[in-house]
């Protein structure tokens, strides 16, 4: 739209001694110069738009093929990552295992020890000279220990036959003191 009007607003701001003009005039000088410095600095390119665009594509493929071989090496460290974890879980689990057997072990052994005390207990009660007698049975990991008094030699040698004579007894150990009297 030439208008009159228009006309005299742009002969207005070509003028130099308005500060409009002077920023038209050096934003464009600097546009020419910008644009003539970027075309002096390409190589002419005589290829055809299709060879172009087999470039393009080229290079596209290029970058592709270096993306999978990133993708590629990341997965093969995540998987690495991976077995070491499975490994350290497995070990853990290893550790665990072997530690609930030893206490199922130790458990199993204290249930045998506390029978084993029990079962000689009861052996010695129903012998009618050591069952008015007060005899202490202490049983750790099938060695009995008996301590207290017996009323002769015979006695005492009975006391640890019959100790020696329950299931899962591995030794006796006969404190016994023959009574005096």
């Amino acid at each position: 739209m030439n208008t009159p009007r228009n006309a005299s607003r742009l002969s207005h701001m070509l003028s130099l001694s308005t500060p409009a003009a002077r920023r038209v005039l050096t934003l464009t000088a600097t546009a020419v110069l910008g644009l003539t410095l970027a075309a002096c600095g390409k190589p002419d390119d005589d290829r055809t738009v299709g060879q172009k665009i087999d470039g393009a594509v080229a290079a596209a493929e290029q970058r592709t093929e270096v993306a999978k071989a990133e993708a590629r090496d990341a997965a093969a460290e995540v998987k690495a990552e991976v077995k070491e974890a499975t490994a350290e879980v497995r070990a853990g689990t290893d550790a665990a295992v072997a530690d609930a057997k030893e206490a199922t072990a130790e458990a199993r052994a204290s249930v045998d020890d506390a029978g084993i005390t029990v079962a000689v207990n009861a052996a010695l009660a129903g012998d009618p000279k050591l069952s008015a007698l007060k005899i202490d049975v202490d049983t750790s990991n099938g060695r009995v220990e008996l301590k207290g008094s017996a009323p002769d030699d015979s006695s005492r040698r009975r006391a640890s036959d019959l100790a020696k004579a329950v299931k899962g007894v591995v030794a006796v150990d006969n404190r016994l003191v023959v009574a005096k009297g």
